[in-house]
């Protein structure tokens, strides 16, 4: 009794002292006005911080509770509102610059160890004698292999300021002894044009991996090119091309385009509509143009297929497209870190706005919705896409055209699986057959180095029985062998282990060649050119009576 006696004194204070701030509290933040309550919710999350740091029962590291909660707060937005931390935003930002500062090499982790599949020509590493098939095995004198090695791991060590130095200790197979190089660190370009060349002699060919700030001057130079080659016509191929600058794309469409003709426009709560039109300055303006879009074309990508389908100005060809319509402005923090804040939608000339839609803020039912679409059956039939009938829009020439998400072709082609079986997906989806590649290109690149175009090495290769060997490899990896399946998806395999060995030995556009030569979007597209179709015509039965 005594010791509850002795508290009572302590209680009344503590009661005296909550009473106290709490009344503030209230007096303060919600004193009969607007703006008070305004500040009361954006000091709330200081608030809370400043609380769990003097008072919580554990040392808590504050910064971790902020990095950790921005992406929530972001999160309830829109799916593609974003927070960058500050040791991601260089990777994202040199993605679309087109360049960064590193070394100068391509290069995939294996066994726990780095292998270059390729030095880039002119690089820092290319200087010193760094080669395809060497091991990095130390990093500025200390020993850099085992389970330390991570793709994060790799590219801080290796990326760093232009001018800077780090040592490199090689493997080399056939040497004894480590090979040391001292590398001075120096910008490195990021392509965004994968392929420029000409098919058939005649029909260009340019795919675009991303729409960065170098992919514009790339597209001009790959249009000069081809133009020196006699090109009659083009092929846009943007599948996969998740997007980037809209900048970008408004660049890239205003080369095909007249004068005047609306690009996009955007428009958001605290952003009034702004138009973007063509100036009339395109080298390519009568030229025959055919796009390819499918469910990875998102974004600057969707801005350039529509553009091009509003205005008439070309056929698009292949699969409805991402469905991405929100403008994303960047925002940096003085620590470094980074927002992606959604301020707007953009449309399509037409007055399309291509969003899919969403719930808010980000959902499983959005981030699954291409999984989605192939379970019900688009990647297959066009039948099956759901487009809103209740939103039509109109083309230059009065072709109907609809809202709902994404882009849908003026032609479709479905995805072909006409020879995929379970046998073939297990080995693509477990990586099998791009690790058997790389060792098999790592083991004979010597002799392999003797053909110099994919025609001599498509010729060797197919004399090395691939198919059984890879798959006597891939059942010592845990895939039990299926003969039956393995003869059914025979030119799969063999496209695939044929098409990774060209990539590792003579690069991405070669890589590209050897695809399309049996690709039935880009078979289309020649088809589409050959015949003279790719101004699209209005038909006499669409209804003109729809609504703009």
């Amino acid at each position: 009794m005594k010791n509850s006696n002795r508290l009572i004194p302590l209680l009344v204070a503590v009661s005296i002292v909550i009473g106290i701030a709490v009344g503030t509290f209230y007096t303060k933040h919600f004193s009969g006005n607007h703006i008070g309550v305004i500040n009361s919710s954006s000091n709330k999350i200081n608030t809370l911080l400043r609380i769990v740091s003097d008072s919580y029962v554990d040392t808590v590291k504050i910064s971790d509770m902020v990095e950790n909660t921005m992406p929530v707060i972001l999160s309830e937005l829109d799916p593609h509102s974003s927070y960058i931390p500050a040791k991601n935003l260089e990777e994202v930002n040199s993605e679309l610059k087109g360049h960064f500062s590193g070394i100068g090499i391509q290069f995939s982790i294996q066994n726990d160890t780095i292998h270059i599949g390729s030095v880039i020509q002119g690089g820092p590493s290319e200087k010193v004698g760094l080669m395809a098939g060497d091991r990095i095995v130390e990093v500025d004198d200390s020993v850099f292999v085992g389970k330390i090695v991570t793709q994060y791991e790799a590219m801080k060590r290796l990326k760093g300021e232009k001018g800077t130095k780090v040592k490199i200790g090689i493997y080399r197979p056939g040497e004894k002894e480590i090979l040391h190089f001292e590398i001075i660190r120096g910008d490195i370009p990021v392509k965004s044009v994968d392929a420029a060349y000409i098919i058939d002699g005649k029909w260009g060919y340019v795919r675009a991996n991303k729409f960065g700030e170098t992919t514009y001057p790339e597209l001009l130079f790959a249009l000069a090119k081809l133009n020196q080659l006699s090109m009659k016509g083009l092929i846009v191929d943007l599948r996969g091309n998740t997007g980037g600058f809209m900048a970008s794309a408004i660049q890239m469409v205003n080369e095909f385009l007249p004068a005047n003709k609306l690009i996009v426009y955007t428009e958001g709560r605290k952003f009034p509509r702004e138009n973007y039109t063509s100036n009339g300055t395109g080298s390519s303006q009568d030229l025959p143009l055919v796009v390819l879009v499918d469910e990875g074309s998102a974004s600057a990508s969707e801005i350039f297929a529509g553009a091009i389908q509003d205005n008439d100005r070309g056929t698009i060809i292949g699969r409805r497209t991402f469905g991405k319509g929100l403008v994303q402005q960047p925002i940096e923090f003085s620590d470094g870190s980074a927002i992606r804040l959604t301020i707007a939608r953009y449309h399509t000339p037409s007055g399309r706005c291509i969003q899919k839609p969403y719930t808010k803020g980000k959902d499983s039912e959005y981030e699954l919705d291409i999984l989605t679409r192939y379970e019900h059956g688009e990647f297959f039939s066009a039948d099956s896409i759901k487009q809103n009938t209740d939103e039509i829009f109109h083309t230059g020439i009065g072709r109907p055209v609809y809202g709902g998400g994404g882009i849908m072709p003026d032609i479709f082609v479905p995805q072909d699986t006409t020879r995929m079986t379970s046998y073939y997906r297990m080995a693509a989806n477990r990586g099998l057959i791009i690790r058997y590649t790389f060792d098999y290109t790592d083991q004979n690149r010597n002799k392999l180095m003797e053909y110099k175009t994919a025609d001599e090495l498509l010729k060797y290769i197919k004399k090395e029985n691939l198919l059984v060997k890879f798959s006597n490899w891939a059942s010592k990896k845990g895939l039990k062998k299926r003969n039956n399946m393995l003869i059914t998806s025979k030119e799969l395999f063999e496209m695939s282990i044929y098409g990774n060995i060209i990539y590792n030995m003579l690069g991405m556009e070669e890589y590209i060649k050897y695809l399309n030569k049996t690709d039935k979007t880009v078979l289309k597209a020649v088809e589409i050119l050959e015949a003279g179709k790719s101004i699209p015509q209005k038909k006499e039965s669409q209804d003109d009576s729809s609504k703009n």
